[in-house]
């Protein structure tokens, strides 16, 4: 069984996580999208709220799992038998700092390969922190978080 983990803080997800992870599914027997706990990081949603806009989002794609975990990722994937980590690339700046930390990943487990999709050219200015900025500036997230949870998010961040 080909099993992968896709990590982050997913605060709240995007429509850049999710291409992602429908990018990797044809590939996986099974993808865990795991949130890490990041103590460098002040979340601005409850785990249990990304955690269910996760499951959401992906609620007819049987083969996605949702988790979260402590510590080191390559840990993780030993803790629940993934031999893939899945990154996603927005631009060169993401390819460089996502090398570096998958070869350091290899390191630690040599068993544990990361694999790369890149993002869609229309979903490279897409991340959680733009979202969390357009929205304590009350501008519209449609183009940003995927249409179901769209509503929960904006709800969750009044």
């Amino acid at each position: 069984m080909k099993k992968a983990v896709f990590s982050g803080s997913f605060d709240p997800i995007t429509k850049g996580h999710e291409d992602i992870v429908l990018k990797a599914l044809p590939l996986f027997d099974e993808i865990i999208v795991a949130i890490g706990y990041n103590i460098m990081k002040k979340n601005a949603y409850t785990l249990e709220q990304r955690m269910q806009w996760i499951k959401d989002v992906f609620a007819d794609c049987p083969k996605v799992k949702v988790a979260c975990y402590e510590g080191l990722t390559v840990d993780f994937c030993k803790e629940v038998g993934a031999d893939y980590i899945i990154r996603g690339l927005r631009g060169p700046i993401d390819l460089e700092y996502e090398t570096t930390i998958a070869e350091a990943n290899k390191k630690i487990n040599h068993e544990v390969d990361t694999v790369f999709f890149l993002t869609n050219p229309n979903l490279r200015c897409v991340s959680s922190t733009v979202v969390r900025d357009l929205l304590r500036h009350n501008a519209s997230i449609t183009e940003f978080v995927p249409s179901k949870i769209c509503d929960e998010i904006v709800e969750a961040s009044k």
